[in-house]
């Protein structure tokens, strides 16, 4: 039987409880779990009653403020050492976008350097109350990707198609061991969505839609991190793991922070299978999810945090929220949310300016009993429990630890050959018409496409930056983009390899390998509406379509990290490989692509799809339990050279119109987000002109006062945006400065909040970019959640500017402010 049509046996014991499906009972969906009706598992290992009592004794000594402090995770872009000495919070992390001195590319003895400072802060105390130690996290999901030199392997769905938990138990520890060179200690992974609709943007996070694929990975990647209980767990080169998002993060209908409409037996049998294993094998932190789960959002609720997390499973350990989510439970803020503690979240994570407010509201409510003195006993019970268990009160400071400052381990040969192995592991081969591949080494090759000598794209999302944009090869000192890797294995065999990403060249060449793909993205930026690939940009189709016209077979790699509608250029390509987002490694897709003198590849496709492949642009959600599967690939898809010839044949490239709705790109490409409408007022002309298109830009000129704003067509929820510490950004040049005072804004019903820009169009120049944190616009009383005008720009005086790209994205590396005076 197909392995998509049944339940894992990891997960059987799922199954024998199972209740009736939600479509069997008239009753509305529920957001109340009933635990008794979910598995007990079995415990990762004995309570130790010597830590208990150590616990015991910690507690008896703590104020009220100590355990308040513990229960608080700020982001380093947000607090100083210094404060630390103060408050005495439980964690610190970096987020998405924040690095030692603000510089995202800081050497790694920048960043233990840092970690010795909040460590040194968090144990200098004149009182007789306990030192207890921070510890630091941080989102290694593909490696320590956050820093310059690191390993940086295949993203979760590249590794789900290689079905080889056994390696990936071995990523987890080489993570693990680069991530303890920095002297960080705690890695938020691995992440064990069940993913369910492909266009949400963290589908390359999740190994596979399929829930057995997932359960057998998540408990071996928490070994690979945390080490085995009994044998080497927490270890010297061990990091505490996180399992997130619980739970339903990959059934929210393809929307970040959305909301799973699904029945319990689903959420149990489908979204809680990483939990089943990575549970057992000792997992100490979980991440409750930004979504919602039948109206309710995750951080808020009880009967799945406690209930069945803490109650059912035992979960010992404790929860660590996600980026500020606490803030959208109903009745909370970012800065004060007793109804997250006492719903049974443990620690707050927490990024802006503000953390001493959730401090403050969160000890006056520790003292009047808003939060029950058991609560949060419980909570900072938890806390020191993994604290202990990870040796962090032992360790002494970061720097001095076995493995820290050994940064010989980052981008190790060993490391290195690992992930090799695991990119030619995760390619799979969709099509291979006439037996184009292997292409022999010693043959005439060109190598074209966006994405052949670029690291940064292979890489994806989570690559040194957050978004893992505005980086070059040169930021990965230890790795190789795939043109380079078939560079090398072709001069080896005595062919001739030639780069040109345009594909054009003097000399017919043999065969023509073109690279090409998703740009990086990370989190809700990379939702889609559909499936269709570039639907505004058809280049690499064209250059596809050129060179089989002129007669070279055409060999595709495609980089994306999901499954994405590529019916045409699987017609315009003789072979086609989906090779996901390999990270540093691009070697390891010449070592399957290329032969030697023989024509004999080393080693041959192994890849198998873990996500099915849509026929139509519009076929979001594929699963083998429905009656209606049809996918154009299914589940478990691969071919291999030991099969044989194949034929794809030609496949239907209709585009059916489907309704788009991106309210993020405000403005792009020329045209306004559906629905969206220019209004000005004033002494203010607009016209278009030209800068990568016939008239994508707008040419705005005044002669007096005047304004122009992008009015939604009712509003818009830039809620997770705003909270996700998104800006409103903008591309533009200046032809004309500014003579007057000019302002940028964004406006809900209930008010417009105006923003100085004088100082970024006074003078003429080339074209550039100005980013303004949504946070400026919230905090000036911009409702977020009912947006009807993203954009305002207002000049008092003469100026002419264009501008070509307004949309809601992450801002280039670098300090953002609000307004430019």
């Amino acid at each position: 039987m197909h392995i998509k049509a049944i339940i894992g046996a990891s997960l059987m014991v799922l199954a024998q409880a199972a209740t009736p499906a939600l479509a069997q009972s008239a009753a509305p969906p529920s957001a109340t779990a009933h635990p008794d009706q979910w598995p007990a598992l079995p415990p990762a290992r004995t309570r130790d009653a010597a830590v208990e009592a150590r616990i015991d004794a910690l507690m008896a000594r703590m104020a009220i403020e100590d355990k308040v402090g513990q229960l608080i995770q700020v982001d380093i872009a947000s607090i100083t050492p210094k404060d630390l000495e103060t408050y005495k919070f439980g964690s610190v992390l970096n987020g998405g976008n924040s690095a030692p001195n603000n510089d995202e590319y800081a050497p790694p003895a920048e960043w233990l350097a840092l970690f010795d400072a909040f460590y040194d802060a968090s144990m200098k105390r004149s009182d007789d109350r306990p030192k207890i130690p921070v510890i630091w996290g941080t989102d290694a999901v593909h490696g320590h990707n956050n820093i310059v030199g690191a390993t940086l392997f295949p993203h979760n769905i590249g590794l789900g198609a290689a079905r080889n938990p056994d390696l990936i138990e071995q990523i987890g520890a080489a993570t693990a061991l680069e991530t303890s060179a920095t002297g960080l200690d705690w890695s938020f992974a691995p992440t064990v969505a069940v993913v369910q609709d492909d266009r949400w943007g963290r589908t390359y996070e999740s190994y596979s839609e399929d829930p057995a694929v997932v359960a057998s990975y998540a408990g071996r990647m928490v070994q690979g991190l945390q080490g085995r209980v009994g044998v080497d767990f927490l270890a010297p080169g061990k990091v505490i793991s996180s399992v997130k998002h619980f739970l339903a993060d990959g059934g929210t209908g393809g929307r970040d922070q959305g909301d799973a409409r699904i029945d319990e037996a689903t959420l149990r049998d489908v979204h809680a299978a990483g939990y089943t294993t990575a549970l057992p094998a000792g997992a100490l932190t979980v991440m409750p999810s930004f979504s919602s789960w039948n109206g309710v959002k995750m951080t808020g609720n009880t009967s799945l945090l406690t209930g069945v997390l803490k109650d059912r499973w035992a979960f010992d350990g404790f929860t660590i929220g996600d980026w500020n989510a606490h803030g959208q439970v109903p009745g909370c803020t970012n800065e004060d949310c007793p109804a997250a503690i006492n719903a049974g979240l443990d620690m707050f994570m927490y990024s802006g300016p503000n953390w001493r407010q959730l401090y403050d509201n969160t000890l006056a409510a520790a003292r009047d009993g808003r939060i029950p003195k058991a609560r949060l006993d419980d909570a900072v019970r938890r806390i020191l429990r993994v604290k202990i268990l990870a040796g962090t009160f032992e360790a002494g400071r970061p720097s001095s630890r076995p493995m820290a400052g050994r940064f010989e381990v980052l981008g190790s040969s060993e490391h290195r050959a690992l992930a090799r192995q695991a990119v030619r592991e995760s390619l799979v081969l969709l099509k291979n018409d006439g037996g184009v591949l292997p292409v022999r080494a010693d043959a005439r090759i060109l190598v074209a496409g966006r994405g052949a000598d670029d690291i940064g794209q292979q890489a994806g999302g989570w690559s040194i930056t957050w978004q893992g944009t505005d980086v070059t090869n040169s930021h990965f000192p230890n790795g190789q983009s795939i043109w380079a890797g078939i560079e090398q294995a072709v001069a080896a065999g005595g062919g001739q390899a030639v780069l040109a990403a345009d594909g054009r060249y003097d000399h017919k060449p043999d065969v023509a390998i073109v690279v090409f793909g998703e740009t990086p993205y990370a989190e809700f930026t990379g939702d889609r509406q559909t499936l269709e690939y570039s639907a505004d940009d058809k280049s690499d189709l064209a250059l596809l379509r050129r060179l089989k016209a002129e007669g070279v077979p055409v060999v595709a790699v495609f980089l994306s990290g999901r499954p994405l509608w590529v019916n045409p250029e699987l017609n315009a390509a003789d072979a086609f490989v989906a090779a996901w987002l390999p990270g540093t490694e691009g070697g390891g897709v010449a070592d399957v692509l290329i032969a030697g003198a023989d024509g004999k590849p080393a080693h041959d496709f192994k890849g198998k799809l873990s996500f099915s492949w849509p026929k139509r642009l519009d076929q979001f959600v594929l699963n083998a339990r429905d009656a209606n599967y049809d996918p154009l690939f299914p589940f478990g898809y691969g071919l291999a050279y030991a099969d044989g010839p194949s034929r794809l044949g030609a496949l239907d490239e209709t585009r059916p119109e489907v309704a788009a709705n991106d309210r993020t790109a405000v403005f792009v490409r020329g045209r306004t987000a559906a629905g969206a409408t220019f209004d000005r007022d004033g002494a203010i002309r607009l016209a278009r002109t030209d800068r990568g298109a016939q008239e994508d830009s707008l040419r705005l000129t005044w002669t007096g006062p005047g304004g122009l704003s992008v009015n939604e067509n009712g509003s818009a929820d830039f809620t997770r945006e705003s909270n996700g510490q998104l800006s409103l950004i903008v591309d533009y040049r200046v032809m004309e400065g500014a003579a007057g005072t000019v302002t940028l804004g964004m406006a809900s019903a209930e008010r417009q909040v105006d923003l100085p820009l004088t100082g970024a169009v006074r003078t003429t120049g080339d074209w550039t970019t100005v980013a303004t944190p949504l946070r400026c616009f919230a905090d000036g009383g911009v409702n977020m959640a009912a947006v009807t005008r993203p954009f305002i720009i207002a000049a008092t005086g003469p100026m002419a500017v264009d501008i070509s790209s307004i949309r809601i994205a992450s801002a280039p590396p670098g300090p953002v402010q609000c307004g430019v005076r």
